[in-house]
């Protein structure tokens, strides 16, 4: 099991603007990166319409961090990608469990608690203690 590609390339994204606290361009971003130009303005509009990173437009234009690193989780970066984490389909209230099953099954509850406890380590993770001199 793994976080998807572009929710990796996003919380490099958001880290990058974290580390060096500036504001920088889309191009600076998706070099360093490693990411595609287009893919990271892509992930950067989802970031922006999330309230994580703000755009500027013009010659000084670019990305910078709409609040402070320490106020910013790797739960709010995936969610701003992803939408809510989720380990199996049937915690969704709109998606029906596949067995037919009316009543919550032994299978989805450990899995409810397995998503808690995954999405309260991401909630606590900030991009202010990814960036901490170790």
């Amino acid at each position: 099991m793994h976080i998807t590609q572009e929710s990796d390339y996003a919380i490099r994204i958001v880290y990058c603007l974290a580390h060096c606290g500036v504001r920088r361009d889309a191009r600076s971003i998706s070099e360093e990166m490693c990411v595609t130009l287009r893919f990271s303005l892509k992930i950067l509009g989802k970031l922006v319409s999330a309230g994580i990173v703000s755009s500027y437009k013009g010659n000084r234009g670019g990305y910078e961090l709409a609040r402070s690193a320490d106020e910013i989780s790797l739960k709010d970066v995936i969610e701003a990608v992803e939408g809510p984490y989720r380990m199996v389909r049937c915690m969704s209230v709109d998606a029906p469990c596949n067995r037919g099953c009316m009543d919550e099954c032994a299978f989805r509850r450990v899995f409810c608690e397995i998503t808690q406890d995954v999405e309260r380590k991401l909630a606590q993770t900030t991009f202010a203690s990814l960036c901490a001199p170790r």
